[in-house]
């Protein structure tokens, strides 16, 4: 039952920028390779570290959930390193996996959960418990597992153990990296062949991390296919999360003078589409001290400010910089001319719906916008300020956070707690490129349920 709680709420107030953003800075670890590093090291047997993890609300949950089946774990700095139990290892937890706001944690989770001897239950906070997790349940109940979701397809699921999952030839309806890995998760447990066939291509993290370590996926056009039961222990790198360095590279392509330079972010070639994008878009961004010698490529990505004209983009880049179109979005509002996205109808279940939202607040700030079911149109020019809402959404927060930067007016984005969510420190970075973000916390009462940044999640440095 929701119960009624005081919640302090975290507002960001960001006036017009006074000069250019200069400098360099270092973006916390890639959200999705953190939460696939714990689950994959948790599968091996043995000790396995990883360099540059993200200590963030949703990867702490992934984290909580492992403990609670059994899995030993330390986190010190940015260096996690899990003693994994293989993939017949992991215990029957005591109660409910409780994974907060974490929609990556829960379909992957899915996954997992689907190929052990023991029953299981996951939900989440408010907002997870509202995101579709039919589109993983039912294939995974082709695969023979036996997952109930509610009626509306949602959280909390039901997933009964001890059941002999088969690989399956499966057509995914659409372009989603969570539901192509929670099905290549499951077929870790499956006999015979797992083969998935996407219509667009997805990040490829868990392809590249199963072959890290020692399960090696395959890929013919579209069709991907994966055969193994076993997993190894190693070493892995995270690099920084472009999704993160995103804000960044939007925000200093609407400042006037802006030269900034971000270090370490990974550049997997199903991620980077926002660096081509914004480029279209007339933005300088540039790549330099690549790297290839681990699982994912890394480089620095240096910005130099050119003014932004509008585009219609490309439909085929949509899937893969999905996670980035708020801050793409933020930019665009700044740019002259439309910009115009279709076919990304997945930004609606999002944590929130993210067309909604950044319709609704652009046109708060000033800015006209027409949204259809898979997108939006901008035209942009100079917003005037105003004060948004970010729906509870880390990464609304950050966009209209980039949208004020160059606004007439300052710009309000209220309940920002959640950028903790992603982003940890994304205030103290902003500064260090002279992008100030003053905050105010007050307490509100209101019948909800408390968000993943209000819930206290055990410390699984413990």
């Amino acid at each position: 039952m929701m119960s009624r709680e005081k919640q302090a709420r975290v507002d960001y107030h960001v006036s017009p920028a006074t000069g250019a953003l200069q400098g360099r800075v270092r973006v916390p670890g890639d959200k999705s390779i953190s939460h696939r590093a714990v689950i994959l090291a948790s599968l091996a047997e043995g000790t396995s570290v990883c360099d540059g993890f993200l200590d963030s609300a949703d990867t702490r949950a992934t984290m909580v959930a492992f403990r609670q089946m059994g899995v030993d774990m330390t986190l010190e700095g940015e260096c996690l390193s899990v003693n994994g139990v293989g993939l017949n290892g992991l215990s029957a937890p005591s109660g409910i996996l409780d994974l907060g706001n974490s929609g990556t944690s829960a379909r992957l989770l899915l996954g997992v959960l689907a190929g052990q001897r023991f029953s299981s239950i996951l939900s989440g906070d408010e907002s997870l418990t509202r995101r579709p997790m039919r589109r993983v349940a039912d294939p995974l109940n082709v695969m023979n597992a036996d997952v109930r979701t509610t009626p509306e397809g949602t959280l909390p699921a039901q997933i009964t153990g001890n059941r002999r999952l088969r690989g399956i030839d499966y057509e995914l309806p659409v372009a989603s990296a969570q539901l192509k890995s929670a099905l290549l998760l499951a077929g870790l447990y499956a006999q015979g062949k797992t083969v998935l066939t996407e219509p667009a291509p997805t990040r490829d993290h868990t392809e590249r991390m199963l072959a890290h370590f020692g399960c090696p996926v395959t890929r013919s056009g579209m069709r991907i296919t994966m055969q193994g039961n076993s997993l190894r222990t190693g070493r892995l790198r995270i690099p920084g999360d472009i999704s993160s360095a995103a804000f960044f590279l939007a925000a200093g392509s609407i400042v006037p003078g802006s030269d900034l330079v971000i270090e370490g972010v990974g550049i997997n070639p199903t991620r980077h589409a926002v660096i081509e994008i914004l480029n279209r878009m007339g933005a300088d961004i540039s790549v330099s001290n690549l790297d290839e010698g681990s699982a994912e490529p890394v480089a620095d990505l240096r910005l130099k400010y050119r003014p932004l004209h509008g585009i219609r983009i490309p439909r085929e880049l949509v899937p893969i910089a999905i996670d980035e179109f708020p801050a793409i979005m933020a930019a665009a509002c700044h740019a002259r001319g439309e910009t115009i996205l279709e076919g990304a109808a997945e930004l609606r279940v999002k944590e929130s719906d993210r067309i909604q939202a950044l319709a609704e607040g652009l046109e708060i700030i000033g800015c006209p916008v027409e949204t259809r079911p898979d997108g939006m149109r901008i035209t942009g020019g100079r917003p005037e300020g105003g004060v948004v809402r970010s729906h509870g959404d880390h990464r609304i927060a950050m966009a209209f956070s980039v949208a004020g930067l160059a606004a007439e007016g300052p710009v309000t984005v209220q309940d920002c707690e959640n950028v903790d969510t992603s982003f940890p420190g994304f205030i103290d970075c902003a500064r260090q490129l002279g992008w100030e973000i003053q905050t105010s916390a007050t307490e509100n009462t209101e019948d909800s349920l408390p968000s993943v940044a209000e819930k206290q999640w055990p410390d699984p440095r413990l």
